[in-house]
């Protein structure tokens, strides 16, 4: 207890850091996969059949293949089989390509939920707009945009907690998150080697975070409950 007790400071602050890269990705991984989540949805529900086809195929492959497959194409690919190293060797090149593949990854989930909220608005309403001389455009910002947002907010709840655990999976090519940071301490780092208890340290990161994102997300849930 004595030796856990001298050695906290270290492992906390590398826990701290780690963290830090962690609610990196998780922010940067919801600014791009938001707005492109929605792109591609309009694009599965494009009346251009070449468009609406091509998304869709996508959207399968992303779906129906492992997130720590799609890390390692895209940051081993470029250098491996194009022999143009794009992501260099650096901590920097790293997060990026990370990122790319959690943008693109939950896209595609977030496309899917976007779908169902667009098309679960009863077709009656979009007819009515246009009788009454309403774009498509306006219809869908003025009258479906807010009902979809309170129909997809359960569901986008549980893949934003998801992402918040799924950030782990960016250590298969050496990003330096928070498990990278307490599994360190196993294999020596910092002085300390053998300690397998700040692994364990990181769960507590993991449940305060998703704790709060809970309750935010609760939050939200029900200021758009006037919906009901």
């Amino acid at each position: 207890m004595e030796m856990i007790l001298q050695q906290l400071p270290v492992v906390t602050a590398a826990l701290n850091e780690g963290f830090l890269q962690t609610l990196k990705l998780f922010f940067v991984t919801l600014i791009g996969a938001f707005p492109l989540g929605l792109l591609i949805a309009f694009g599965s529900m494009s009346r251009l059949k070449p468009l609406s086809v091509v998304t869709r195929v996508f959207v399968w492959i992303i779906r129906g293949s492992p997130l720590m497959i799609q890390l390692l194409i895209i940051y081993y690919f470029p250098g491996l089989v194009l022999k143009n190293p794009i992501w260099g060797g650096g901590e920097t090149g790293r997060f990026n390509a990370a990122a790319l593949a959690f943008i693109i990854n939950y896209a595609c989930y977030f496309s899917e939920i976007y779908r169902g909220g667009i098309q679960g608005i009863p077709v009656g309403q979009e007819e009515a707009g246009l009788v009454l001389g309403m774009t498509r455009r306006q219809i869908f910002f003025r009258v479906k945009l807010l009902q979809m947002i309170k129909a997809i907010v359960p569901p986008m709840s549980n893949e934003i907690i998801t992402l918040v655990k799924d950030t782990s999976l960016a250590r298969i090519i050496a990003l330096q998150e928070i498990i990278w940071a307490g599994q360190a301490f196993m294999k020596g780092s910092h002085g300390i080697s053998g300690a397998i208890w700040p692994l364990f340290f990181t769960a507590v990161y993991y449940l305060v975070c998703n704790g709060v994102l809970t309750l935010l997300l609760g939050r939200l849930e029900k200021r758009l409950s006037y919906f009901r």
